[in-house]
């Protein structure tokens, strides 16, 4: 799974492109301003950025400036036709890649593909661990084990799944609806009620106290996330205090 983040602000631009990067193996960030991005960078593992030039706030030059700072990350410039000097002035401090807007999907998409090949074969990416961790659950992807403070806990197909996509992008909130059309590759038609039975099943195996859960957490009206950096969990001994 690959992390994009698509930052314009312009939001038809960034929902067009949502569009055109629809694919299983993407889960794709949005942002508006230079400042935006380096939240989510800064929060999450991102695996390329498409980057618009002009922007308030903190414009796309002077993002990728602070991005390179800390990560040697994909970054394509999203340019218009008219800021030849402004493409220039990228690709010295910093850009892979351009793409000229109005755009064209298919070159869209070759280019995003082409930048991932070459961040992952140069060694510079790292892509999915086999083993997560969140506080006492730790996921062997491998061996498609899930532990609990050691000790194996049984899921089922879909709720392994959907505990994976849970920690493989931990702090991100997932809508029901992303999370249905990611894990059942379907339109998502009914999925609050569909997602919302799993995830209460996958709380009474991994969390002592499903009421109060410390792992898998509810952000009200918008979806579920992994919480991040989670301290250990309870003992066994303990989860009745």
């Amino acid at each position: 799974m690959y992390n994009i983040l698509i930052c314009d602000d312009e939001r038809d631009i960034v929902n067009a492109l949502k569009i055109y990067l629809h694919d299983e193996n993407y889960t794709l960030f949005e942002a508006f301003d230079g400042m935006e991005a380096l939240k989510i960078i800064q929060n999450h593992d991102i695996h390329l950025v498409l980057l618009d030039i002009m922007m308030p706030e903190m414009d796309g030059i002077e993002a990728m400036v602070k991005i390179r700072e800390r990560s040697n990350v994909p970054i394509i410039l999203l340019t218009a036709k008219s800021e030849d000097s402004d493409k220039v002035l990228g690709l010295t401090v910093g850009a892979d890649d351009y793409i000229t807007k109005p755009f064209n999907p298919v070159e869209v998409a070759a280019r995003v593909k082409s930048q991932l090949r070459r961040y992952m074969q140069l060694g510079a990416g790292k892509i999915e661990d086999s083993v997560l961790k969140c506080g006492g659950i730790e996921m062997d992807d491998v061996e498609k084990k899930v532990l609990l403070d050691g000790e194996e806990v049984s899921l089922t197909p879909t709720e392994y799944d959907i505990l994976k996509l849970l920690m493989r992008n931990p702090g991100r909130v997932f809508s029901p609806r992303e999370i249905y059309q990611k894990i059942w590759n379907d339109v998502p038609y009914g999925s609050e009620n569909t997602v919302a039975v799993h995830i209460r099943h996958i709380r009474e195996k991994l969390e002592y106290n499903p009421a109060e859960p410390r792992y898998l957490k509810v952000v009200w009206g918008q979806g579920y996330k992994c919480e991040r950096n989670e301290a250990a969990g309870f003992r066994k001994d303990e989860k009745n205090f």
